[in-house]
């Protein structure tokens, strides 16, 4: 069964009748790249931020649709409003849903320390600004 990613480049490709290097090449990514991310079926990491947005030219797809479906490819769950589900707004900060998604494959004992890290975080004061 192919993973969110796969079925996002191989759709595309079916419908626009691309092949790998019209995707690679209108998105300044390698055509190995595009190849690796449509037949990979078990994405281990997330591609760089440069990979994601050379695919989401090459596809002519929204850059946060691209992402969803790498992360979903990833086993990460990209939480967001739906409203803003596959719309790149702009608003959206892919650091904050991938460390929301990324908190539930923690152990329960890690996941209580991070909490109380956020806490702590949210706890101190702001800094003080310099005086003039």
């Amino acid at each position: 069964m192919a993973n969110a990613l796969q079925q996002l480049i191989r759709d595309r490709l079916d419908r626009k009748g691309w092949s790998y290097g019209d995707v690679a090449r209108r998105g300044g990514v390698p055509r190995s790249t595009v190849h690796h991310l449509a037949t990979t079926e078990r994405v281990v990491r997330m591609p760089q931020s440069a990979t994601l947005e050379g695919l989401s030219k090459g596809l002519e797809l929204p850059l946060d649709t691209v992402r969803r479906a790498a992360a979903e490819a990833c086993g990460i769950h990209v939480y967001g409003s739906p409203d803003t589900a596959g719309a790149d707004t702009g608003a959206a900060d892919p650091e904050v849903d991938l460390l929301i998604a990324s908190v539930q494959r923690l152990s329960a004992d890690d996941r209580r320390h991070v909490a109380a890290l956020v806490e702590s975080l949210l706890d101190r004061p702001a800094p003080h600004s310099p005086k003039k």
